[in-house]
This record gives structure tokens, sequence and C-alpha cells, in this order.
């Protein structure tokens, strides 16, 4: 190389960092090594064939299978767990939600008409407008969560995590740890008393749940549509009637005598009747109840007024027992008592306005009263005689009509008449004989409507609702709520708060009887109990 060359100036190659030196030979430029995690010369790693490439990380990989997958046991063990077949499949379902997914037991012989089964998505929408009707009609949320679940594990698919509040039901189902997770929700914009078509959801979900009942994807849509267009049982009219053989029954409750029956059933048609043209109108829930309270508490003063000796106070206690929302409270609290906290504080917040509504409409009758001289005396209503057989005959009266305004099937009507007659009998042994406390005796006797309630629903496969929210009529505390308000309206508010304080602990005793009876009665039903985990936490962590 002569001086002349050495002192060319370098080009962009000569002067790029990576040049080698000079004096160092370089070989093939494709089969440089230019990684640092290589491996070495000499060692094969054979490299199986690859399909395609892996372009998302939840895609599973080439040599996995999910039903081929090992399993890794724990280093503490997995807990037995003891499904009776012949328990309900709310129980079945119940244990299966309580515990973590990889803990559940292997899933039941999948029931499929068609090769591969049905889609995934399909199967989740079913789950979740079954959820919706059940919640719609009062359920409660658990029990809500294992008809989705039941539904889901008939067809396959055990991996699945429903969730469900006051107005959104959602589902999650990922078939492994690999795969793409499937999710799918659906909100509740109606609600609707309807316990006819609540056992009709029940049927099918059981239809579903019984492995040797061959039901298609299909079929069950039908049998669903089927359900959403029924009828209700009872026309209006009878239920108009029953709202008003409802509140005669509970004025003969509290005391009342013929004049007082006619007087109540009136105020409470009447009431009814006006609800109903408010609900035409597109009036919120809240409106209707204020509505409703206002007729039987004006013919209550109204008779005061006219010098009638009769208990007026009867009169409009009567026809609060026909406004107060005894299944609304029911299944607020049994869904706080079951860890849903979100959707009970939602169902008892609805509890409080509507009994708002029915305070502001009776106070404003009762201001009124008191402003044209009407004297309502609450001791009318207290001091009144013992008379078991005809008290016991209005209670299961009451239940009887409760159970028609609740649009339940006549089958169950019988039943949940008895029952109500045994609540009334337990609460006036207990009460009158036995001189204890109101609270008390309240909920003595709503366990043991709970109790009855949850065996017979299990005898038949069916939800508790209908034998227990019917049952519990007699029991509300209508008599605690009116003289609360009155006390109110005379300017006595400490009286007042006493009396609706005396009310909301009478509500609380039946809620927390209706759950604790429920709980009692799976222990007598086999293999109800078994495995069924509960959340533990102790001193409040």
């Amino acid at each position: 190389m002569t001086d002349a060359e050495d002192r060319k100036p370098l080009s962009d190659e000569a002067r790029m960092a990576f040049t080698p030196p000079a004096g160092v030979e370089v070989g093939d430029s494709e089969s440089e090594t230019t990684s640092e995690f290589a491996l070495p010369d000499g060692l094969d790693v054979p490299h199986p064939p690859s399909a395609e490439p892996e372009g998302s990380a939840f895609v599973p990989p080439r040599a996995y299978s999910a039903r081929e997958a090992p399993a890794f046991t724990p280093a503490a063990g997995i807990p037995a767990v003891s499904l009776t077949k012949d328990a309900p499949w709310q129980d079945r379902m119940r244990t299966m939600l309580r515990m973590p997914v990889t803990e559940r037991p292997a899933p039941e012989p999948v029931q499929r008409t068609e090769e591969g089964g049905p889609a995934v998505p399909r199967v989740l929408d079913l789950s979740l407008r079954i959820g919706e009707l059940l919640l719609a009609g009062g359920e409660g949320a658990e029990d809500v969560e294992a008809a989705m679940f039941a539904v889901c594990r008939s067809y396959g698919l055990d991996r699945c995590e429903p969730n469900v509040t006051f107005t959104l039901l959602s589902i999650s189902y990922q078939p492994s740890l690999v795969d793409d997770p499937v999710s799918a929700a659906r909100t509740v914009r109606r609600r609707g008393t309807d316990y006819t078509r609540l056992a009709a959801v029940f049927q099918l979900v059981d239809d579903l749940s019984d492995p040797e009942t061959h039901l298609s994807l299909e079929e069950a849509y039908r049998r669903l549509a089927e359900i959403r267009r029924n009828r209700h049982p009872y026309p209006t009219w009878v239920l108009t009637a029953a709202s008003g053989l409802l509140a005669g029954a509970a004025s003969v409750l509290v005391g009342g005598d013929l004049i007082v029956f006619v007087a109540a059933a009136l105020g409470a048609m009447l009431g009814d009747r006006l609800a109903w043209l408010c609900a035409g109108r597109g009036l919120p829930e809240f409106y209707q109840f204020t509505v409703a309270a206002m007729p039987p508490a004006a013919i209550g003063v109204a008779l005061t007024v006219a010098h009638v000796d009769v208990a007026a106070s009867a009169v409009i206690t009567g026809g609060l027992f026909a406004l107060l929302p005894g299944r609304a409270l029911v299944a607020g609290v049994q869904d706080g008592l079951t860890g849903f906290y979100i959707t009970a504080a939602a169902r008892l917040l609805e509890v409080l306005y509507f009994f708002v509504g029915i305070v502001v409409g009776v106070l404003v009758v009762l201001y009124f009263g008191v402003q044209l001289g009407a004297q309502l005396n609450p001791e009318a209503a207290l001091g009144t005689t013992e008379q078991p057989l005809v008290q016991t005959a209005a209670s299961m009266l009451l239940s009887l009509t409760f159970a028609v305004l609740l649009q339940q099937e006549r089958s169950t009507v019988l039943a949940v008449t008895l029952n109500g007659g045994v609540a009334w009998v337990v609460y006036g042994a207990l009460h009158y004989a036995g001189d204890l406390s109101p609270v008390a005796s309240t909920a003595a006797a709503a366990g043991l409507v709970g109790l009855f309630g949850q065996l017979m629903s299990r005898y038949r496969y069916a939800s508790a609702l209908p034998y227990t929210t019917a049952a519990i009529g007699p029991l509300l505390p209508g008599s605690a709520t009116y003289f609360g308000l009155l006390a109110i309206a005379q300017n006595d508010v400490d009286g007042g708060l006493g009396s609706l304080t005396k009310a909301a602990a009478l509500a609380m005793a039946i809620a927390i009887g209706v759950n604790l009876g429920s709980e009692v009665s799976r222990l007598f039903l086999r293999g109800a109990g078994r495995g069924r985990k509960a959340a533990k936490r102790t001193r409040g962590f």
C-alpha cells in the first residue's frame, strides 16, 4: 500500500464500529452467531416442527392439551368433597360455588345433542337469561348464582364464575389457564312478582341439572321463551279483592270487628286501584306506595271524625299490612347474611324508600285528620281481647290472600296458608301465653316459617320463596308502624321514633328468623350440608 493510498479518507464501511480489524478473517455472514444465548458448537437440540407461530399470550402451547394436562397436587392436599346425587341442585351448586375453581370436582357427564357441544356464548347467554328471571322475581343472590352455575355445568362448562349484584349479572368462562376467557353480562331492567314463573324457572334448571334428562340447548331456549310469555295465573280483579281481604284479615288480628274488616278492605282495594293507575302513568314505585297508603288512612280518619264507634286505628293498621315490603326485606337480609353485601345494601335501601313512601302517605292524611279534630287513640287497638280461634283464622286468610298477590301456583297456596297459621299460633303462644317479648316471639315464629318452607321446597325441588314469603304476612309490624306515625303526627316525636324502632326490630327479627330456619333445615337434608364451606372470618379481619 502506497503513502498516497494511506492518506485517502476512509469510507463509511471502514468507519463502522463493527468492521473487523485488518488481519482477522471473517466467514460467511449468514452463519455468524449474533446472540449470546446461542448454543455452543457440537450441541445438537432437536427442534419439533412448528405448525404456526404463536401470536397471542393466550394461545395454548403446541404440546399442551387441556384434557391430558398433568394435575399437580398441593403439598397440603385437596380436601375431599362429597356431592350426593340425591341432594337438590341448589345445595350441590352452592357447594361448588363456595370452592375455588382449582378445587372443584370433575364435571358431571355433559348433556350434548350435537357433535362438539353447544357454543360457549350461547350457554352463557342462557344462564344469564335464567338468572335475570330469578333475580327479577325476588330470589336471593346466592340462589341466582347457583342456578347460573348449574346451567353452565350441565353443558360441560365447569370453570365458570357467575357474579350477581342488584341490577347486573355477569359470568365468565375460561377453559384453562392458557385459553382465551369468554365473558357476558346482562342488566335487570324490570322487576315483577310472579312466583308461578319463578317455579317454572326452577323446574327448568332442575331438568337441566338432571343427568338422565337430555335437554338440548334449543329445547331449553324454547321452554324459557314459554316461561317469559306465560300469563299471570290470577286476573286483576282477583288481585284487587285479595288485597282487600288481606287488609281486612290484618285488621282482625289487631282487634277489629266486622265493620273494621269491611272498612279496611275497602280502603285497601281503593289504594290498590290508585296504585295501578299510577303505574300505568309511569310513576315510580315510591309514589305508588304513597298513593296506596292514603285511602285506608283516610277511611280511618273519616270514621273517627264521624264519631263512629269503631277502632279506627285497626282500619289504618290493616291497610298498612298490604303495603309493607316484607318480601324485599327478607331477601335483603338473606343476601347480607350470605355475604352479598352490595346486593343486600341495595335491597335494604329499596325497602327504606318504600317505607318512606308509606310514611309520607299516612302522615299527610293523619296530619289533616288531627287538624280536623280527629281523636285517634292508639290504645283502642292495643286493648284487644284475645281470640285465638278468630285470630288464627284471620292469619290463615292473610297468608292465603298474600299468596294470591304473589301470583303463586294454586298447588302451593294450601301449604303456605297452613304455614302462616302455624306461625301465628307459635307467636301467640310465646307472646300472649308465655309473656315473651314481641321481638323474640316473632323471631321464633319466623324461624319455624323458614324451617318448614325450606323443607317443603326441597321436597318439591322448588324455590323456598313461595312457601315462606306469604307465611310471614301475619308477623309483619303493621301496628307498630302505625303507632309510630300517629305519634309523630301528634307531635310526639320521641314516642314515634320509639315505635318505628320497634317496627324495624320486628322486621329484622322476621328476616333473620326466616334465614336461620332455612339454614337449620339443611341439617335434616341428606347430603345438603356436606362440603358446604362458608367464609371463615373472625375478630373483624
